[in-house]
């Protein structure tokens, strides 16, 4: 097999909200690509050794002073580039160009005129205009515009608000977008991105599931040789994809360790063992440590400290467990590759930092260990693929997200066994009817939250005093933005008399209807 990785892209982020969605565009095209921050070390990008660049967009103003610029070595490389929005910007300016406040800013559809003949847009259109001129429908998001071509340069797009919409310098495969083709909103992104990678920079579609399995096998057996290994087992599906392909990998030299903190979901637990040591074979340890974690976060109400200490809790367990197993050399962590850029991973250290991660960093010094991490390349989209190929079941893999503290971050304020029992509860009745009604693949993520106040009910001729679930389901497409699920009022109707009917401590049940922004998905 050929190197998956030989033809690859680098990504610059300007610190786009979309530079994700760049990434995750290229790897499904079927070509490996990473992404580094745009201040990178000019020696990183030359031991990359990309085939292609691509420069995100960003919320710089280019023309301020301190605002951010690409790399000089880049233009020194002899590889195509792709500036997108800020990267465009930035690209003119760079290369003797001017860019300046548009007289009228952008933001949302637009449709451009395609112009030239270029290599990266030539016959790619929407529709044809009454001259006959190719027709673009894209997604714009720009207060600043290029309004001097750079040397060299010509026009490949324009709209009636922006008459630089995109540049070309065709000798060099240098080209600017002032568009975001890697949005869905973008009719006909993927195939520029598509044309950009595979015609232009001359890159074979290598990163497929087959391949990447293949890959990640070999690179397990190389690394891991003879020895043992341990994996901490959540149950979510990036540590279970990465049991599977250990267990593949090296059989028997994996153990996995699977702490039940009593913050997951109904039943959860038993199916996680089911699923794993009866079903498959791999030798699965269960630390039932449910009154620990109880225990550490019952005073506790700030969201991120319960991480914190669900986290250090999660590890003294696990540390616990690891210490009566006689021969491990080596330990074996589901971190993909968004856990490393949120997490501030990435080679500066600049990213922000959203919320911890505990499979990332973290892990006692005196663990001794060599950390194995299979997936830490892979995005979410990757890893299901590969959970599927390898037979995990799909209910396990395209179950809704759900947070590594568990319910942890889903009991708002201090947590009690109780209050985690109720929650468990509410939320399996609504992901019961979700599924009963054929909704559940219709919303992006749905869950139940408990909150720690008391309101009055009635049942019956009694007078009751108790608890308030919240019911929170969303429609996205990439999670950094989502709008709540327009559910049916019967289907909510249904689930809320099913909770407050079955759940003795529950007297009143509400639906989340904030977006996002300005709320996040999860309530903590």
């Amino acid at each position: 097999m050929s190197d998956i990785q030989h033809h690859k892209i680098l990504i610059l982020d300007f610190g786009s909200q979309y530079t994700q969605l760049i990434a995750r565009r290229i790897r499904e095209i079927g070509i490996y690509c990473e992404l580094l921050p745009y201040d990178v070390k000019p020696h990183f990008i030359e031991k990359f050794n990309p085939s292609g660049i691509i420069l995100s967009g960003g919320p710089d103003t280019v023309g301020d002073d301190n605002s951010a610029r690409a790399p000089e070595i880049i233009f020194t490389l002899n590889v195509p580039i792709l500036g997108i929005c800020y990267g465009m910007q930035t690209m003119a300016v760079q290369l003797g160009g001017e860019a300046k406040s548009s007289k009228k800013a952008e933001f949302g559809f637009a449709k451009i005129r395609a112009r030239n003949h270029s290599k990266l847009l030539n016959k790619i259109s929407d529709e044809k205009n009454s001259k006959g001129h190719s027709l673009l429908d894209v997604w714009m998001s720009h207060g600043i515009e290029v309004t001097k071509l750079p040397v060299g340069f010509d026009l490949i797009a324009s709209t009636d608000n922006c008459p630089i919409a995109g540049f070309a310098n065709n000798n060099k495969n240098y080209f600017g977008l002032q568009f975001h083709p890697e949005v869905t909103h973008t009719k006909q992104g993927v195939q520029i991105l598509e044309r950009f990678v595979t015609e232009i920079c001359k890159c074979q579609k290598n990163w497929t599931t087959d391949n990447i399995i293949e890959d990640l096998l070999l690179n397990i057996k190389n690394q891991v040789g003879n020895n043992k290994v341990l994996l901490g087992l959540s149950g979510g599906v990036d540590s279970s994809v990465v049991a599977i392909l250990l267990h593949q990998a090296i059989g028997k030299q994996l153990t996995c360790v699977f702490v039940d903190n009593g913050l997951l979901r109904l039943n959860e637990g038993n199916e996680v063992m089911n699923t794993f040591s009866e079903n498959l074979g791999v030798k699965v340890i269960r630390a039932d440590a449910q009154q620990y974690f109880y225990e550490q976060l019952s005073n506790e109400g700030d969201p991120e400290a319960k991480r914190k200490i669900i986290g250090n809790a999660f590890i003294k367990i696990f540390d616990q467990e690891a210490k009566k197993i006689k021969g491990i050399n080596f330990l074996a962590q589901g971190t993909i590759y968004p856990d490393i850029i949120e997490s501030a991973g990435a080679a500066s250290g600049k990213a922000k930092v959203i919320k911890s991660h505990h499979n990332v960093g973290g892990l006692p010094e005196d663990l001794k260990f060599e950390l194995v991490e299979p997936l830490k390349e892979l995005f979410k989209d990757e890893v299901r693929a590969i959970g599927e190929r390898l037979g995990l079941p799909r209910k396990m893999l395209h179950r809704h997200p759900f947070p590594g503290p568990g319910l942890g971050v889903r009991i708002l304020g201090p947590i009690k066994e109780e209050f985690a029992q109720i929650l468990r509860e509410a939320d399996n009745i609504f992901m019961e009817e979700l599924n009963n009604q054929q909704l559940y693949d219709k919303v992006d993520q749905a869950f139940a939250v408990f909150l720690p106040v008391k309101s009055v009910g009635v049942t019956g001729d009694d007078r009751r005093y108790d608890y308030v679930i919240a019911l929170r389901a969303v429609e996205t497409i990439d999670f950094m933005t989502a709008r709540w699920a327009r559910l049916p009022y019967d289907f909510l109707d249904h689930v809320s008399n099913r909770i407050i009917n079955e759940i003795s401590r529950v007297s009143r049940v509400v639906y989340d209807i904030s977006g996002k922004p300005p709320a996040t998905i999860e309530w903590e």
